[in-house]
């Protein structure tokens, strides 16, 4: 029987692989009664394990101080100050899994301390051995217990548009 459900284990293993980032985007985008603003991330890190039509254990994070913008040093500091970025530097998104496809990924979102549950919509394409793995989702940032950035009594609108672009090989 050993002998019969070894080659099972074996080729199981097998299949499981670990992939990483090859190349990433993170773009926020946002209101405000001065100006639409928008903000990029760097240093974004991802894991997960693809095991047959699906990534599985599935961990993104970046430094909350790695968002800048083109409007300068006073809008990132706000923005960091908003996203309480010295008490709690990263963002974080974990799944279980997702899909290869089109699909509705529910994980956990974590942003200036606070983690939610939340359904993101994500595509998944597969081109040979690398994975395309795309999401939008619009937040509030009340939500997460985020202040609303502004200046001189002006501040930014509530919901801001989050849109990642992850290559993983």
């Amino acid at each position: 029987t050993t002998l019969l459900v070894l080659p099972f284990f074996v080729a199981t293993g097998l299949s499981a692989q670990k992939i990483t980032q090859a190349s990433s985007t993170v773009k926020v985008t946002g209101t405000s009664p001065a100006h639409d603003w928008e903000m990029n991330g760097t240093g974004v890190v991802f894991s997960g394990t693809v095991s047959g039509d699906a990534i599985t254990g599935v961990n993104l994070s970046f430094p909350a101080k790695n968002l800048k913008s083109s409007k300068g040093k006073m809008m990132d500091n706000k923005a960091h100050d908003a996203l309480k970025a010295d008490k709690s530097p990263n963002v974080t998104f974990t799944a279980n899994s997702i899909p290869v496809g089109k699909s509705n990924v529910a994980g956990k979102l974590t942003i200036a301390g606070k983690t939610n549950n939340i359904t993101l919509p994500v595509t998944v394409t597969k081109k040979g051995d690398t994975y395309v793995i795309e999401g939008v989702e619009s937040l509030k940032l009340s939500d997460y217990g985020m202040e609303r950035p502004g200046m001189i009594g002006m501040k930014t609108g509530d919901v801001v548009t989050v849109k990642m672009n992850v290559v993983a090989k």
